[in-house]
């Protein structure tokens, strides 16, 4: 039998908020988790990745604050979800506090990466990073550990200026910190086809970053926008809305482009 590859880490970032950023990790992860084992870690202090897999702020516990600060082996510290192949690393309320506490501590921007290192996460698959939206140094923990950085681009006009930040940060840190560091793709969240503007940022960032950017794209769903107050990834909330419809295509487009070596 062959060996199991390691474990493949994706880091979800945009300096931008509101992008779709989070909705994309869960909702991947979730289409994902149907056929490979997931885990997901929940790197933003405000906490939306464990909140929309059902665990609110008041039962998490620790979390990636404990595996960062503290020490404590990552695994003991992760929590199984509503999907079988599905775990989360919960962000535990602490991790408000872990910019300013890693500040001068040994090896700051490594400590995700060292906790990642642990034999007991091989049995994963994929593991998913949902970063801050900031580039600080809990987004620099998470582009140190990653192997690739998936970029969601929320169609509208300021979009490619923001992604041009995140693409001149994910090439420093390659240099100098990760040298197998390399862009996923972008993601087109948000997209409106009765906008004319949906339709222009949607060409203007693929005559610019060409194939990086994913065929498929993430359309503005109110069924989406509805699925994390009830703690669930769409997949469960509503498994035939358009949300749900577009992340399943997105998670065999990202597999097949995996495969094809892209």
């Amino acid at each position: 039998m062959p060996a199991h590859k390691p474990p493949r880490i994706t880091a979800f970032a945009n300096q931008k908020g509101g992008v779709g950023k989070t909705t994309t990790a869960i909702n991947l992860a979730a289409a994902l988790a149907q056929h490979r084992k997931v885990l997901l870690i929940d790197l933003d202090p405000q906490g939306n990745a464990s909140t929309g897999l059902g665990i609110p702020r008041h039962e998490r516990g620790a979390g990636t604050y404990a595996a960062l600060a503290g020490g404590q082996p990552l695994a003991a510290l992760t929590r199984t979800t509503m999907l079988d192949k599905l775990t989360i690393l919960p962000a535990d309320p602490e991790l408000a506090g872990a910019e300013v506490e890693l500040a001068g501590a040994d090896r700051r921007e490594h400590r995700l990466a060292d906790a990642l290192a642990a034999p007991d996460l091989a049995s994963f698959d994929d593991i998913f990073i949902d970063c801050p939206p900031s580039l600080g140094l809990l987004t620099l923990n998470a582009l140190v550990a990653a192997d690739t950085v998936l970029v969601p681009l929320q169609c509208e006009f300021f979009a490619l200026e923001g992604v041009s930040q995140i693409t001149r940060t994910i090439e420093r840190v390659a240099r100098s910190l990760n040298p197998r560091l390399v862009l996923e793709g972008i993601l087109l969240t948000m997209f409106d086809r009765r906008n004319n503007l949906s339709e222009l940022v949607a060409a203007d960032v693929r005559a610019f970053f060409d194939a990086k950017v994913f065929t498929t794209m993430i359309p503005r769903n109110i069924r989406l926008s509805e699925a994390p107050s009830h703690g669930l990834p769409i997949a469960l909330y509503d498994p035939r809305s358009l949300g749900a419809l577009a992340y399943q295509a997105l998670a065999k487009e990202l597999l097949a482009r995996r495969k094809a070596g892209r």
